[in-house]
């Protein structure tokens, strides 16, 4: 199979023709489409960009085993990245199982690395250097949130299922996320950015 013959195809009928025939040209189509954008939401998670590469590694072997089925009840992208949230919340527990210092661990988790980030290939303008930065500093679960809804383009439905929260709770988390995001932009002296 040609990789560009799978352009005008959904990631659903690659992904079930896949499981059929077990052609791994279909689950490279659905790797390349997918891997940046996986690596990226989950580097939010683990700061890291080792551990975010193992995570969408893992996501996908997780994908083509086909241990974890597709049932149809939501995009095969949203699929995808609850799976990669997981894998990654797994990936944290672990490392605060077996970090000695804890506390060490919590200061980092949510701060941003000093060095430059997979993401700042995909962030050309200004504009939205300053966001991710601005994001770097707020609440996780807010900075996920707008993540997915943002730069993911996800509805609150598929974030909602993404981050296994109800679609109220969704466009709660939207809300405060915003007036957070809001919030650190003016401590950080940017007005009008958003």
């Amino acid at each position: 199979m040609n990789l560009a013959g799978g352009a005008d195809m959904s990631d659903e009928k690659i992904y079930a023709r896949y499981l059929k025939t077990n052609n791994t040209d279909d689950l490279k189509v659905l790797f390349l489409r997918y891997k940046e954008e996986l690596m990226f939401f989950v580097y939010g998670f683990l700061g890291n960009q080792d551990d975010s590469e193992d995570v969408m590694m893992d996501t996908f072997a997780v994908v083509a085993s086909g241990t974890s089925r597709f049932s149809g009840k939501s995009s095969f992208k949203t699929w995808l990245f609850s799976i990669g949230r997981n894998i990654a919340l797994k990936a944290l527990r672990k490392r605060s199982y077996c970090s000695v210092g804890i506390e060490d661990e919590e200061k980092t988790v949510g701060e941003a690395p000093d060095t430059e980030m997979p993401e700042s290939r995909c962030l050309e303008n200004e504009r939205n250097r300053i966001l991710y930065k601005a994001l770097a500093g707020i609440n996780p679960i807010y900075k996920q949130v707008l993540h997915l809804a943002f730069f993911e383009d996800m509805t609150n439905d598929e974030v909602a299922v993404v981050m296994n929260k109800s679609k109220k709770q969704v466009y709660n988390l939207i809300a405060r996320g915003k007036v957070s995001l809001r919030d650190m932009l003016l401590e950080m002296g940017y007005d009008g950015v958003m």
